[in-house]
């Protein structure tokens, strides 16, 4: 599974996101691809999906409130941010 690392907006990476966990969801990647991707989505793109510690409005209206669980869990269990 590819996924742009870039990108453009804050709904590319909202878009982005979901589609990387609910593949792990749905048992289409493994659980080391998913925190792969999710660390590479939040390193490349910090600057849009967190502003002033926390997510942006965009990302967690797009994402929702298990998603952003799930991608929390990764930026503690790595310590990536």
């Amino acid at each position: 599974m590819e996924v742009k690392l870039f990108q453009k907006t804050q709904r590319d990476l909202a878009v982005s996101i979901n589609l990387v966990i609910d593949k792990y969801w749905n048992d289409e990647i493994d659980e080391a691809r998913m925190v792969e991707l999710i660390q590479k989505l939040y390193i490349t793109n910090t600057n849009k999906l967190v502003k002033k510690g926390d997510y942006t409005t965009i990302i967690r209206q797009q994402c929702g409130k298990r998603r952003l669980e799930v991608v929390d869990q990764v930026i503690k269990q790595t310590n990536v941010g």
